[in-house]
C-alpha cells in the first residue's frame, strides 16, 4: 500500500497543478530519499528537476515519474506510508523533499517510515532503461497473454505471482486478494496448474478491479490520501481484502486466511473451491 489505484490517482490529481509548470525550487531534504539513479548518489536541487517545465506525468504500475521538457526525469515510489500533498497547510515533520513551482504552488513528498523514496535520471530514456527494465507490464492494461506465458511453468502458488512485480507491474496484497476472489480461484493453487482459460478470467479480474479502484480514487486504509488530501473509497467495495473470519458478502460462508508470500490472504473456501491438487 499504495498500489496501482492509489499511485494512478496521485498522478491524476497532480497533473493539472504541474503540466506546464516551471519548478522554481526544489528541496532536497534527506539525502538518502533523493538520489540519482542508477549508482545511487544524494541528487543536488538540479537534479531532482529545479529550473526545469514539467511536461508529462508518466506511471508504471506503482512508480510515477515526472518528465521535463529537457527530458529530465524523477522516479517517485510511495513505498508503505508515503503521501504526495498539494499545498500543505503546514511543513510536515516527515517531509523529505518538496518543489516550488512558479505559481507558488507547493508539491510536498511526506513519508514517516522511509519505504519509498524519489530516483532521478539524466532522461527518461535512462530512467526505463535501468528503473523500470524488471517490471512487467502495467497490469491496468496488461493482456491475458502476459499472465499465461508467466504461469506456464510457475510452481508457486498463483497470489505469490500476481504479487511479482515482473510479472505485472501494480498488483498488491489488496487487489491480488480481490482479483482473485472475482475470478473464483483459490489463491493458494499452484499458478501452472491453471487452464488459460482461467488464467484469462484471472487477467481480467484484474484490470476490472485496478479500473473500478482508480475511479473511486484508490483504497484508504490507513495512511493514503490524495495530493488534495481527500481519501479513497475503493475500501468500501473489497469483497475479502481484510475480512477473515467474516461472512462472504455473495454466499455467507466464513472467510478464510493464510499467509502466502509471506502476505495476509483472504478467500472464500466456497466461492473460490479449490482443485483436488492445488
Amino acid at each position: 500500500m499504495p498500489e496501482l489505484p492509489e499511485v494512478e490517482s496521485v498522478r491524476r490529481s497532480l497533473e493539472p497543478h504541474v503540466l506546464g509548470r516551471v519548478i522554481a525550487r526544489a528541496e532536497v531534504r534527506r539525502g538518502d530519499f533523493c538520489v540519482v539513479g542508477p549508482k545511487p548518489r544524494a541528487a543536488s536541487s538540479r537534479e531532482f528537476l529545479e529550473s526545469a517545465r514539467i511536461v508529462r506525468l508518466e506511471r508504471v504500475g506503482k512508480q510515477l515519474a515526472f518528465i521535463a521538457d529537457d527530458q529530465r526525469a524523477c522516479v517517485l515510489q510511495l513505498g508503505m506510508s508515503g503521501t504526495v500533498s498539494i499545498n500543505p497547510a503546514d511543513t510536515a515533520k516527515h517531509t523529505h523533499a518538496a518543489w516550488t513551482l512558479d505559481d507558488a504552488t507547493r508539491i510536498d513528498f511526506v513519508d514517516p517510515r522511509r519505504f519509498g523514496g524519489i530516483t532521478c535520471y539524466p532522461t527518461f530514456d535512462a530512467l526505463r532503461a535501468h528503473h523500470w527494465r524488471d517490471l512487467g507490464p502495467d497490469a491496468l492494461v496488461a493482456e491475458p497473454k502476459h499472465l499465461i506465458d508467466a504461469c506456464r511453468d510457475a510452481k508457486r502458488a498463483i497470489k505469490a505471482v500476481l504479487l511479482d512485480q515482473s510479472v505485472l507491474a501494480g498488483v498488491g496484497n489488496i487487489y491480488a486478494d480481490e482479483s482473485l476472489f472475482r475470478s473464483g480461484i483459490d489463491p493458494r493453487t499452484i499458478a501452472r496448474r491453471l487452464t488459460p482459460d482461467r488464467l484469462a478470467a484471472l487477467a481480467e479480474a484484474v484490470r476490472t478491479v485496478l479500473a473500478q479502484a482508480v475511479e473511486l480514487r484508490g483504497s484508504t486504509l490507513r495512511d493514503y490520501r490524495d495530493p488534495s488530501g481527500q481519501p479513497g473509497s475503493a475500501q468500501l467495495t473489497h469483497a475479502v481484502y481484510g475480512r477473515a473470519g467474516q461472512s462472504c458478502l455473495r454466499c455467507s460462508t466464513i472467510l478464510k486466511s493464510c499467509r502466502l508470500a509471506q502476505r495476509a490472504t483472504v478467500w472464500c473456501p466456497a466461492c473460490q473451491r479449490r482443485s483436488s491438487s492445488y
